[in-house]
């Protein structure tokens, strides 16, 4: 395959229109190809109206996603009793996340092969068959398989989701409706569990899947006839189905050890250990498959460079914090302040809802500042002296909600700016393929993270503790409260830590131009 040396194509580079030529001599070279480039005849450009309905309509779909992250969790027990089965709850919660983080690499790189819309209604369909599966089970057995299901679909929405806002904004706007989707998770997740409890307490559980059917219905009415304006980067070329299967496998297997290890396996049983050993077999086979196949599904040098490795450690980092945090500060709020479940909830809403206003800072400044990864510096170092504090101190309620509040409006700043320098590294037709590669890596962080967390509170406490989605249990366990206190010391140090690694990887990640209007010109759609 030849590349572009940018000398010799300088001439043809230039050819091009204005747009594609600035966005061609910005990439590295080892990542361009011929094949690669973008289509030379520039796309009809949207309106602001029709830009405006496709992120509605691609906001209304992340909710979907967002939704069923939380949704199910407070119906748990009601679905428990109906089935007479407690033991296997949990897999209702794993099944989906074990699919969704398998496929999102997947969704992305065939986005880049088949093109947006077709993933987009594979991706959705497949969500609403799982719901509807999810609500007419008879059995524990089934609901778990439609869970699963449903997490094909819901882990295909968000890479597409972002990779189709990366067709239709250009990466200098993209920031802030990056911010506008990080609030839309963040509702999603705050209203989750209360969606889920009046649906299980008042009607009947099975509400919180049908509930889906009519949102996914609108977000496709909404989108589809859009579609066919946006503007298309996709090349078709062969699949690599074995990669992808090595990729899956290797995730799979990985996530069950996260999920088990110290659970129902001590991490240190044969079968543990057997498992560790399988998902580093199936991720070196996936590696060494990668480097011998012409066209690999997951192209490695994508996640090498100045870029890609720093701004993948850094949202990784970042979003593995705030769900670390997220799981386990419940715990420390109901043995600590002696609030109730309900009550430790809402005292999450600080580090949720301020993270969002993070993000929606740092877009706003990547739109007008040429320097753009500075607010994401600036916010990990002061998130990194929050945690501290919150280290190094003892607080009261109030002193600590405002200290986590600060700490989230700092982290949050990383994610708008991590997912936009990574779509800003790669060619136009890459695109799907490393944002699907940014979701998958992202959610085997906050998988790690939730397990390291728990592993540093058992060490700390020496005894055992009500894990992920148990605190309601919580007031069962007898821990005093300075222990717990003195175990939190560990958590969040971690969180510091993850923070000052996220801070340093950006200062390592190289700043390539962003293509867009002027930092002085006012972005039409954010006003």
């Amino acid at each position: 395959m030849n590349k572009f040396d940018r000398q010799s194509n300088s001439a043809d580079i230039q050819a091009l229109p204005d747009d594609i030529a600035e966005e061609l001599s910005r990439l590295p070279s080892e990542v361009i190809s011929v094949d690669d480039a973008p289509s030379i005849a520039p796309p009809v450009p949207l309106s602001s109206d029709e830009v405006r309905t496709i992120v509605i309509s691609l906001m209304l779909t992340m909710f979907l996603a967002a939704l069923d992250q939380t949704i199910v969790a407070t119906a748990l027990p009601t679905i428990g009793r109906q089935f007479q089965d407690v033991s296997n709850l949990s897999w209702v919660i794993t099944a989906y996340l074990l699919a969704s983080t398998a496929v999102a690499p997947v969704f992305g790189t065939l986005s880049d092969i088949y093109g947006r819309r077709v993933m987009i209604i594979i991706s959705l369909s497949l969500f609403v068959a799982g719901s509807v599966l999810c609500a007419i089970a008879p059995n524990m057995p089934m609901l778990i398989l439609a869970r699963g299901l449903q997490g094909l679909g819901g882990g295909g929405i968000m890479p597409v989701v972002q990779t189709v806002i990366s067709d239709v904004v250009s990466p200098r706007e993209r920031g802030q409706y990056q911010a506008y989707f990080s609030s839309v998770w963040m509702v999603g997740g705050i209203l989750g569990p209360v969606i889920g409890g009046v649906f299980a307490e008042h009607l009947h559980w099975s509400m919180i899947f049908w509930i889906n059917l009519p949102l996914a219905a609108a977000a496709l009415a909404l989108l589809l006839p859009k579609m066919s304006k946006i503007p298309v980067f996709h090349r078709k070329r062969k699949v690599d189905w074995l990669g992808g299967v090595l990729l899956m496998a290797a995730a799979v297997v990985f996530m069950l050890v996260l999920t088990w290890g110290g659970t129902r396996y001590p991490w240190l049983s044969p079968t543990v250990l057997a498992m560790v050993g399988g998902a580093v077999a199936l991720a070196v086979s996936f590696v060494w498959h990668a480097r011998r196949a012409d066209e690999p599904f997951l192209p490695l040098p994508l996640l090498t460079g100045s870029v890609a490795p720093f701004a993948l450690t850094a949202g990784g980092c970042g979003l593995g914090a705030i769900t670390g945090l997220t799981v386990q500060l419940p715990l420390y709020y109901e043995q600590v302040y002696h609030l109730s479940a309900s009550e430790a909830g809402l005292a999450l809403i600080p580090l949720a809802a301020v993270s969002t206003v993070g993000a929606a800072v740092a877009g706003r400044t990547m739109a007008r500042a040429k320097h753009y990864k500075r607010v994401a510096i600036i916010g990990t170092s002061w998130a990194a002296l929050c945690g501290l504090g919150l280290t190094l101190t003892t607080l009261p309620l109030w002193g600590l909600l405002l200290l986590m509040a600060a700490f989230a409006l700092g982290l949050g700043t990383t994610f708008p700016v991590c997912v936009v320098s990574l779509q800003n590294s790669v060619a136009r037709p890459q695109v799907g393929t490393i944002t699907g590669a940014m979701n998958f890596f992202r959610s085997l962080m906050s998988s790690f993270t939730v397990a390291a967390f728990a592993a540093i509170l058992l060490i700390a406490l020496g005894t055992d503790i009500p894990l992920a989605g148990e605190h309601h249990a919580a007031g069962s366990v007898a821990i005093p409260a300075d222990d717990m206190r003195h175990a939190f010391r560990y958590v969040f140090g971690a969180a510091t830590a993850l923070m000052t690694i996220a801070a340093l990887c950006l200062i390592a990640m190289e700043e390539r131009p962003l293509a867009g209007p002027s930092a002085k010109q006012p972005v039409e759609m954010a006003e």
